[in-house]
This record gives C-alpha cells, structure tokens and sequence, in this order.
C-alpha cells in the first residue's frame, strides 16, 4: 500500500506564526461547556481511576514534548523511556500493547518493528484537554484486547455560545525553550464559536537536539561516520522534530451532536538511544467522527474512524550509514552494489518502510435505567492492515526488497455489556463482561535474497514461514467484577476482580527471520537483542485481584488511598534464546514464546492540605509503587519492571502564582531479566523545581528539571545503541544503559486571545 498525503496538510512552523497575526481577537464570554462521548464508566472505580485535568496538564508542558511523561509520578505508572516523543507508559510493570490506549476515541497501533510511533505520540501536550488512567482493574466498556489497563487522551471537548450569542473568536498562541538539549517549539488553537457551530484549528511544533547526561557515560566518541564524534555526556540519537495539525468541526441540533476530526502529523525524525534504526519519516493522517444522541434515558454515540501511516527507518546522523568492502570506516562509496559483485559491496544506509491503513467503529450505549443504575451496552470494529518492507541499499542487502511482513492482517469485533448500580445504601457494584473476535493472517514473504546461498538462512526461513498455519482467529473472553463499601463518610474500599485477555500484535506474531542483521531491526522493548516471530503464540490471559482502601477527610479533605494487587498471566508473551548461540552480556538473537508470569505490589497516593490563609495554599502529594514480577518458568524477572519509586511533591498557590518542587526517588534495579540480559541500574533521586503565574490572558512558566544535575541511569530505559556500528548485533559495545538527562531549565508561555 502506499499514502500519498494532500499538500494541504504539509504546512509548518511558519503558518503557526501567520495564523496568529491574522486572526482577530474577540473575549469568550456565554461559552457553554458540553459533555461529549467519553469514558463515564467507573464511578466504582475511584480507587483505580485516575484524572488529569487541562490545568494538571498545562502546568507540564513546557517541561516536555513527550504526552506519555505528563503520567510521570502517578502512583502504579511509570514511562518506559524511548525517544523523545514516544515514551510508553507502564501500569504494574505492563506496557505497550497489553494497554489499550486511546487518542481522541481511537484504537491506534503503533506501526513500526521498533514501536517508534505508539498512539500518545499523535498528540502533543499542549494539545491534551485530558486523560484518564484505568489501573489494572479496567471496565468492560473501556477495555478489550489488553491486560493491564487503559488509558484515554483527548482533546478539549467542543464548546458553544448560548442561544442568541453574537459569533466569537478566540484562541491560544504561546511557546517553550529547554537548554540541555536546545529543545523549543510552539502551539497554536483557533476557535470560531456559535451557538450551534464549533470550529477550530490546532497546530504544533517541536523540535531538540541530542541532550546531555551529567556526567560521561560511555567510553567511545565514535559514531561510525567519519569525521563525527560525539562527547562522552552528549546521549546520540535522541534528537527529534515533530508537527502536528488538527482542523475539527462540531455541530449541536436539537439533541444531537457532530464532531468531525481531521488530524495530520509529519515527524521529520525521532532519533532512538535505544534502537539500531531511527525514525527519519512518520507521516499519520486520520478522519474521526463523533455522532451522539442524548435522550431521556440516556445517551447513544457512534464513532468512525480511519488512519493512514507512513513510516520510514534508517540510520540516523549518530549512526553509521555506509556499510560494504568499499566503504572502508564508514566512507561514502559508489557505485551501490551487491554481494558477489567481483568489484566489491557498496550499501547506503537500510531503510525500512512499514504502511498501515486502520479503520475503526465504535458503538455505545448508556441506559439510566435510575439515578443510581446505569446500563452499557456496546459493540467495536477494528480492521487493520500492515506492510513492512526493506527495499534492497546494497551489499547483503538486496538485490532484492525483504518483506519482514507482507500484508498484515488484524481484525476486532467486540461486543460487551456492563451495569454499575447502587446496591443498598452503602454498596456500589460494577460487572460487565465482553467478548472479542480476534483474526490474524499475513501473506508469504521473501528475503533480500533468495537463493541458497543468501545470507542469514533467508530462504531456509523464508520457506519454513510460508509453509507454515498463519492463520489464527482467537475468542477472548473479559470479564470485570468490583465492588465498593462505603463504611463511613470518610472510609471506603474496594474489592476488584478482573479477567482480561489480549492476542499478540503482528511483530510477535509474524517477523520470521533468523539472520542476526534481521533479527536486530525488530526489536519492541530497546534492549538491544534481536527478536523473531513466532505464528503459534497464544492469546495472554491475566487473572487480577486488587483492593483499594480510600480515605478522605470530610473537613480537610485530606486523602489517603493503598491499592495491593496480584495478576497471574497465563501464556505471557516472553522470550526464548532463537538458537544455541545465546551467550551472556552481549547482544543475542530472541524468539517469542508463551510462558507463564506474575505480578504483585502495591500503589500509594496521598495528599494533605497544609495550609490555605493568607500565605496562599500549601498541598503535599505522595505517591509510592511497589512491583515485584517473575517469569514462574525460569524464576526470572520480567522485562523493564519499575524498582520501588516514591514521588513527593510540595507545591503552593497565591493569588496567580504556582509553584511546586518534586522530589523523585526510585531504588536500586537488580531483579532484572535474565534472557534479555537486562542491566542493573542504581538507585537515585531528582529534585525539580517550577514555578508559573496567571495572570487574565497570560501564563508565564519557568523550572528546572534535575535541579541537583544528578547523574542516573533510566531503570527502564533500556540499553544505549544511540551510535556507532549499529548494523551489527555486537558491533557496539554491550552494557551500558541509557543515561537520564542532566539539568535543564525551561521557561514556557501561553496568550489568550
């Protein structure tokens, strides 16, 4: 398949500024705030159930450009770092794909072997209106083809005069600037609003060098490419550029709604510290639209949606472009040509393209059968479609293009029905069950080559797969059980169960080849190792318990809440040594398998007001996650599970000014996992500070992150492939984690207008 994206959407940093000087200035008075098709199920579920507000998000912004960080310190979660755009969030030490995640209603999927463009980073900060974070314990009717949770980021909901309201512009225009790694970008929201009439235009930029540690972690300046070398602080490839645009129209009639999206990305590169291959192109266009209905009994929505993404990967500038007998250290050569060519090899570069085309339907209906007792019944359609190639740059690469999934096939249709009601005066139940199809197919495949003698077993791999059953159609059966006591005004609990299930994505199910050079390219979590595909894998089934203790303060509103679970995941999706080649601390080639696994800890979230006079507002907020894993069949850990972690913040308000300084502390890492040779990292602890005012049309932030310019290492930023000889499994040097960054001050600003 191949996208071929409209000019009108190619515009850039400049038609942000235009914008802004054209448009007029009007106030935004008589705006009515309307409630669109959203997650409302949870009301059980606050123990579990977690809300980031439009001003939580705003005062981080301009500390970052990556959405997923705005979770950072929520109790349960952490990030597992990746490129600067592209963190994944993990809730209970479950990532990636065992979440759902949700970007303005859609089910996204991130297409790429390296998973260098997962849905949160088709949104940029400054345009999230809100998210919501289910933690294990996940409803029904916002769950489905995952096991650990669910988050959903949105934007702002559409607003509208009131009736007879003269036409309004308004909007905001505001910026940012980093220093560690010269990060800056601006964003821009236009609004033309009636009393039945919504439109808007939201744009944004972005753009970072590489940053720097503390402090030299690495041994080598060399990045493969003559005359480039990099300081021994300076983290390669951790560069990026990004735009995003979104025009939307909604219109309000008699009880209906209609909210049309149009939304264009175009990053230019992510560079990846912990990937052998860069993002050099991602191109995503979607068309979402909203209908919903409100009656008497409640509410009807249907959504639509379909995305098109293209996708590109090669060596970026830290990395070593120029392979083959004539590019001797890395030089320029030509002509390109091939192995076997008696004049010797010449290859520029090994771009790899991955295209997807993903439609979606959504149906959702809220029954109030009374006050306290509401009935979901809904139904989703997923059709997903994939092409991975490697077009053929020379030396063992060629002569021909390596299909590394050819015509990817994921489809989902999913019913579910969930009632939440009040069960005498003191109990609230949620239960729901849903049931999900889920069919997987892809089409035969070719190496590079394909004679006997190509490199890596290509053919030999090659014939295996396409002999092979690839198709598969799983039945996945949730099911959700929580109930809340309400002992006192001040005291609640609950009690949660959860049956979830989610089937492996197309890069675990269908990547086939064993060649080292192959393998290396597909790679999910950035440890470094190579990955192969396995066509038998199973659905992964988790059994969760979790109870929830809730304590608030009728007077103060101070607030405490202590969240145990356990999850045990039948046909946990792992890794396996692909040969009898493993060996330990180095780079091996891994292959998917289902196992057996465990989790279990514990979440804490409190917040104590401590003052609130004439000095202003005084609030501390605590957060502390505790999670042990195991794989039960070889009693190792699992893959880039969070050490202890506690977050502390104190922040205060007066009269338009906020402020606060974190404290962000995580224990050592030496439960690591053994397969993929994880590395074991040092506790530390980071001091931020922020501070901002508002005033009527303008906001002023400024901090410092890593106030102390404390040197760390990312427990769960996997190993450090940002340069050198990346091609090769072991052409760079095993070991080395990927460094957190060292100070940096930021100041950022926003205009309404």
């Amino acid at each position: 398949m191949t996208h071929r994206f409209p000019a009108l959407f190619m515009l850039n940093r400049f038609t942000l500024a235009l914008l802004t000087l054209s448009s007029p200035l009007f106030a935004d008075d008589n705006i009515e705030h309307i409630n669109v098709e959203g997650s409302t199920a949870g009301q059980t579920l606050s123990g579990h159930k977690v809300l980031l507000s439009k001003d939580d998000i705003q005062r981080q912004s301009a500390a970052t450009s990556d959405t997923a960080s705005l979770l950072t310190g929520l109790a349960g979660l952490h990030i597992n770092a990746t490129g600067g755009l592209s963190g994944l969030p993990a809730i209970h030490g479950l990532a990636d794909d065992r979440l759902r995640v949700k970007v303005n209603g859609m089910d996204l999927i991130a297409s790429c072997p390296n998973h260098m463009n997962p849905p949160l980073s088709y949104l940029a900060p400054t345009e999230v209106g809100q998210i919501i974070v289910f933690a294990g314990i996940t409803p029904v009717s916002v769950g489905g083809d995952s096991i650990g949770g669910t988050i959903e980021a949105s934007l702002s909901a559409p607003e509208f005069l009131s009736p007879g309201s003269a036409p309004q512009w308004s909007g905001e225009f505001g910026g940012f600037y980093r220093h560690n790694n010269q990060a800056r970008g601006t964003n821009l929201n236009v609004q033309h609003i009636t009393d039945n009439t919504f439109i808007s235009y939201t744009g944004s930029w972005s753009k970072a060098d590489n940053y720097s540690a503390s402090k030299a972690f690495k041994s080598e300046r060399a990045t493969g490419r003559p005359n480039h070398q990099l300081p021994l602080d300076e983290v390669g490839s951790s560069a990026f550029e990004n735009q995003n645009h979104t025009v939307r129209v909604a219109h309000q009639f008699a009880d209906n709604l209609l909210d049309l999206q149009l939304n264009y990305q175009n990053m230019p590169q992510q560079l990846y510290p912990n990937q052998r291959m860069d993002l050099l192109n991602n191109e995503q266009l979607n068309l979402n639209a909203l209908w919903q209905h409100n009656v008497d009994w409640g509410t009807v929505s249907i959504r639509l949606y379909h995305e098109q993404v293209d996708h590109m990967m090669d060596f970026g500038a830290d990395k070593r472009f120029w392979y083959g007998t004539n590019a001797a250290m890395g030089q320029r050569c030509s002509p390109i040509s091939f192995m076997g060519d008696p004049s010797g090899t010449c290859a520029a570069g090994m771009p790899m393209y991955s295209e997807s085309d993903n439609t979606g339907l959504s149906v959702k209906t809220q029954y109030q059968i009374a006050s306290n007792d509401v009935l979901r019944v809904g139904a989703d359609i997923q059709i997903y479609r994939l092409d991975d190639y490697w077009p053929p740059s020379g030396g063992g690469m060629g002569p021909g293009t390596f299909e590394n999934i050819n015509n990817g096939q994921r489809s989902r249709s999913a019913v579910y029905v969930e009632r939440e009601q009040s069960m005498l005066s003191d109990w609230m139940m949620l239960y729901g069950v849903r049931y999900e199809n889920v069919t997987m197919d892809a089409d035969p495949v070719r190496g590079y080559a394909t004679g006997e003698m190509a490199p890596g077993m290509q053919q030999m791999n090659a014939t295996a797969f396409n002999n092979s059953d690839r198709h598969s159609t799983d039945h996945n059966l949730d099911v959700t059980m929580v109930a809340r006591y309400r002992a006192s005004a001040e005291l609640s609990t609950e009690f949660g169960y959860a049956h979830k299930v989610r089937s492996p994505n197309l890069y675990e199910k269908y990547t086939w080849s064993y060649w080292m050079m192959a393998a290396g390219m597909n790679n999910l979590v950035g440890d470094g190792n190579g990955y192969v595909g396995n066509v038998s894998l199973s659905p992964e089934k988790a059994h969760t318990i979790s109870v929830s203790i809730n304590w608030q303060d009728s007077t103060t509103d101070n607030s405490l809440v202590i969240s145990p679970y356990y999850t045990y995941i039948n046909d946990y999706i792992d890794a396996v040594a692909a040969n009898n080649m493993w060996v330990e601390n180095q780079f091996n080639v891994l292959r998917y398998e289902n196992q057996t696994a465990r989790l279990y800890g514990v979440d804490v979230t409190g917040n104590w007001h401590l003052s609130h006079g004439k000095t202003g507002h005084w609030q501390l907020t605590a957060s502390l996650s505790a999670t042990h894993s195991e794989n039960t069949e070889t009693s190792s850990a699992l893959y880039q599970i969070i050490p202890l972690q506690t977050n502390l913040r104190l922040s205060h308000a007066y009269q338009g000014w906020q402020s606060e300084i974190e404290w962000q502390l995580a224990s050592k890492k030496d439960d690591v996992s053994v397969i993929r040779n994880e590395i074991q990292t040092a506790g530390y602890g980071l001091i931020n500070v922020r501070v901002g005012h508002q005033w009527d049309a303008f906001r002023v932030d400024i901090g410092v992150e890593n106030l102390l310019d404390q040197f760390y290492f990312n427990p769960t930023g996997g190993t450090y492939t940002g340069q050198g000889v990346t091609m090769a499994l072991n052409g760079i040097p095993y070991g080395i984690a990927v460094p957190g960054m060292g100070r940096s001050v930021y100041a950022g600003f926003s205009v309404n207008f």
